[in-house]
């Protein structure tokens, strides 16, 4: 009984006593607020972010959100700029007022900015072959276009080589709105590179070492009733 009290068990005994003490001290003691366990792995949070997969889409501003006391502000102004794109009395100037009445997010040079990135990288997917890109650039039966021609260059074993120079001017030419479809046709004048070799690595088409401008009328749509405020591509044609 008395081995109990021996001067070393009770040290050993004050020691573990002491040990326990620093490691509470030290560690904490559950509360039920911790945070859960850091996930390497894990894809970090982020607030409002979108994942729809569609970044490389041409974006048209969202004014929902605005004070209502400035939506009569905010239409007298769009009618000016619009006047500024096209001569007021105009089937042009008309159309785009039209399309501004049912979206006051409506922008014509901000649109244009949109349409001018989206130009370089449809132009640029096809050239590549990238499918991926394109199906969030083009409708349907665009991207079904588009797919078809890469898939028959790649049946030839042929391949595009393919730069871009740049943009000299694109302009509004056509407007209209059909039911709650906006539709917005743009003449752009561009400058490439381009040439398309065989599976040799002959030049079949074009000229790498030329310079080509190109002139292209592209018509973008959007349903102005969707809350998604991307246009997509929906007819194409050259003007040469």
């Amino acid at each position: 009984m008395n081995e109990i009290f021996d001067p070393l068990n009770l040290l050993l005994l004050g020691l573990a006593v002491f040990i326990l003490f620093r490691l509470r001290s030290v560690l904490g003691k559950r509360t039920g607020n911790e945070r859960p366990p850091f996930d390497p792995y894990s894809k970090p949070e982020q607030p409002n972010e979108q994942t729809n997969g569609q970044d490389n889409v041409i974006p048209l501003p969202n004014q929902t959100d605005q004070p209502a006391e400035m939506s009569q502000e905010s239409a007298q102004g769009g009618d000016v700029v619009i006047d500024k794109v096209a001569p007021e009395g105009s089937a042009l100037n008309s159309a785009l007022k039209q399309i501004l009445s049912v979206d006051r997010s409506f922008e014509p040079q901000e649109f244009l900015q949109g349409a001018r990135a989206a130009y370089e990288m449809i132009v640029m997917a096809f050239a590549d072959g990238d499918k991926k890109a394109l199906k969030n650039l083009l409708s349907s039966d665009v991207y079904e276009g588009f797919v078809g021609a890469i898939e028959d260059r790649e049946k030839r074993g042929e391949t595009i080589e393919s730069t871009f120079v740049g943009i000299d001017k694109a302009e509004i030419v056509e407007a209209a709105l059909k039911n709650s479809t906006a539709q917005v046709t743009v003449k752009i004048h561009s400058q490439l590179i381009s040439a398309t070799r065989d599976k040799e690595g002959e030049v079949v088409d074009g000229d790498p070492a030329k310079v080509t401008e190109v002139v292209d009328i592209w018509t973008f749509a959007r349903d102005t009733m969707s809350r998604d405020p991307n246009w997509k591509l929906v007819a194409t044609e050259s003007a040469e």
